[in-house]
């Protein structure tokens, strides 16, 4: 029977990661609590619970990086006018840089589907009892 409890807290603490869509940064928050309050139960949930964090906050630096990148892409027209026309000219065409606004908003669009996916299957990974590492995770917990 703790064999399951254990699988089932995995399970918790992989899945815990959707309260991101509740309040803002719930998907590091979430599992970050649920981890410190069951790692002390065994090595197999301390090792989920860092795996899951770590993850999390991948991810989020993932979404950031993306987003920067796509501020020259969003304003670029804005202020290539300002600087032909030297006056201010208030303009957000994105016909100029549609190809990139595209890509990078099929890259996030592509980006959170993956999270979402990784997540599940963590999940499901945990429920069975195996030690599920996430690709392209940043070890900040160690």
């Amino acid at each position: 029977m703790k064999h399951n409890t254990q699988n089932t807290n995995a399970f918790l603490i992989h899945i815990s990661a959707f309260a991101g869509f509740i309040f803002p940064f719930g998907h590091i928050i979430t599992p970050l609590v649920a981890w410190q309050t069951l790692k002390e139960r065994s090595a197999f949930l301390d090792a989920q619970g860092k795996e899951a964090v770590n993850f999390n906050i991948s991810y989020t630096l993932y979404a950031f990086v993306l987003t920067l990148l796509f501020i020259p892409f969003a304003f670029g027209s804005f202020f290539r006018n300002l600087i032909a026309s030297h006056h201010f000219h208030f303009d957000l065409d994105f016909t100029p840089n549609i190809l990139g606004v595209i890509g990078l908003g099929s890259a996030a669009g592509i980006i959170y589907l993956v999270g979402i996916s990784l997540v599940i299957i963590a999940s499901l990974k945990a429920t069975d009892g195996e030690n599920y590492k996430y690709p392209f995770t940043i070890n900040f917990i160690k």
